[in-house]
């Protein structure tokens, strides 16, 4: 995907739309919470998403592959980039605010950086990546204080629990580059999904017993926008702003998700956050635009 250095008003239009869908998950989720269990809530997200990404492939009329190897990489994956991070970022979000689940979520794209470095040869650090990522890891561990860490107690589990989702994000980002290149994206998002629902049926089903129905219409509500628009057509959006942006550019929704989810927690759950934690988010923000480089040499340039 060749990377873009100027983003037309469409993509920015899209680009924007995607990260203030993403950013309102966060509170739907949280919403969904009241009533079910991280892991049903996870599989609610993961099933009806699954769901209608089939019909879109019907409707388009994709290839749908046979090989059995194929399918289990969509296992895996929907294991690293559903299974694993949407559980552990539910659960977490039952003791911390939903905006600073988001601003920790924004932490993916640094370890990514730090994953494919490791697992792939044309990934090396540069000295640029690194001073970027050093910079956005000391914005997470500012986020969850030191004083958490000191006093560790359910809520500094659940922050380290969302950190570690972000790292299976980054985990899944490098298992889909080495073993689903070629495959249809839309295909992939399917398959994926249909991957992580085999699994969170039997574990949601174990754990948590047999989903409840008769939910609240705040609920259902909550659920059909984190599971049909913010996960479904999430995925559909996201694979046309990367077309039309690059992944270099698709890189700023990760700053555009937390002031809505920050914003929409403050006003709908009456949620607060600490300087602190502003802070780190300032400093993920700023490892971020290190690590995309443009607005830096753009400033050289000028002077």
């Amino acid at each position: 995907m060749t990377q873009q250095t100027s983003l037309s008003t469409r993509a920015w239009i899209e680009l924007s739309l995607l990260g203030l869908i993403w950013g309102g998950s966060f509170l739907a989720i949280r919403t969904a919470l009241d009533e079910i269990g991280p892991l049903t809530s996870v599989l609610h997200r993961t099933f009806w998403a699954m769901l209608v990404l089939w019909v879109v492939v019907i409707v388009r009329k994709e290839a749908i592959p046979r090989s059995l190897r194929i399918w289990g990489a969509f296992l895996v994956m929907g294991v690293l980039n559903n299974v694993i991070p949407f559980s552990l970022m539910a659960w977490g979000q039952l003791y911390i605010p939903s905006g600073l689940t988001s601003i920790f979520n924004a932490a993916t794209a640094i370890f990514g950086i730090v994953v494919a470095a490791l697992v792939f040869a044309d990934e090396r650090l540069s000295p640029r990546k690194a001073l970027g990522v050093g910079i956005g890891f000391s914005g997470v561990c500012m986020a969850i204080g030191l004083d958490a860490l000191a006093q560790f107690d359910t809520t500094s589990l659940a922050q380290l629990a969302i950190v570690a989702g972000t790292l299976s994000y980054a985990f899944a980002s490098a298992w889909a580059r080495k073993m689903l290149g070629g495959i249809s994206p839309l295909v992939a998002a399917a398959g994926m999904l249909t991957g992580s629902s085999l699994v969170m049926v039997p574990l949601a089903m174990t754990v948590e017993g047999l989903p409840s129905f008769a939910l609240g219409a705040a609920i259902w509500a909550a659920i059909g926008y984190y599971a049909i628009i913010a996960t479904a057509v999430a995925y559909l959006l996201y694979y046309r702003v990367l077309a039309m942006a690059g992944s270099g550019n698709l890189l700023l929704v990760t700053l555009i998700i937390p002031p809505v989810a920050i914003t929409l927690g403050a006003v709908v759950r009456h949620e607060t956050l600490h300087p602190g934690e502003y802070l780190g988010f300032a400093l993920l923000a700023l490892g971020l635009s290190i690590i995309d480089g443009r607005l830096w040499r753009r400033a050289a340039t000028t002077v």
